[in-house]
């Protein structure tokens, strides 16, 4: 869900990520679908390498995001320019044990932003980790599968000798060895 959504720092808002460029990558605009190349010296960050500090562990940006679409029952989040004491009171609904020195009331405006933007382009879906979970299971047991079966038809390996200037057999072409 959040690994190909980016955040650039100077650059407000979000953007999904294109391609690579000569000098960076492509990215686009997810308010305005303007493509604009994101320079390697630009601070680029995935929506997905993003954690929250709190009291215990660090909580992945995913997890926030669900946290606030289950408060808001799928619902936006509050606009992220409320005064900064109803943006704590309401980050603190949410995620109660997050870190109140570390984390200041600018990340929380950005949390929330996001969630917006997200919410407002329906990219939040949080069904995502679960089938995919169950489709590696599901690959992990075919590929255990295979590998038994490749134990089983293994055969000893002939091996390629030639003697020099003798042409060496490669597959149906013949090639001469130099010497």
């Amino acid at each position: 869900m959040l690994k190909d959504i980016l955040s650039i720092s100077g650059y407000g808002g979000l953007y999904k990520y294109v391609s690579q460029g000569r000098n960076g990558i492509i990215v686009e605009s997810l308010e305005d679908k303007k493509r604009m190349p994101a320079h390697a010296s630009a601070k680029v960050s995935a929506l997905d390498d993003i954690s929250v500090f709190t009291e215990t562990d660090d909580m992945s940006l995913k997890d926030v995001m669900k946290a606030i679409f289950d408060k808001e029952n799928g619902g936006p989040a509050i606009d992220y320019k409320s005064s900064d004491s109803e943006l704590k009171k309401y980050f603190g609904v949410v995620i109660p044990s997050y870190d109140k020195d570390r984390v200041y009331t600018s990340d929380i405006k950005k949390i929330i932003n996001w969630y917006n933007i997200l919410h407002k382009h329906n990219l939040l879906n949080f069904e995502e980790k679960v089938e995919e979970k169950s489709e590696l299971k599901d690959e992990a047991k075919e590929d255990v599968k295979v590998e038994k079966v490749v134990k089983e038809k293994k055969a000893p390996k002939a091996k390629n000798v030639t003697k020099k200037n003798e042409p060496a057999k490669t597959g149906n072409k013949q090639t001469r060895r130099k010497v």
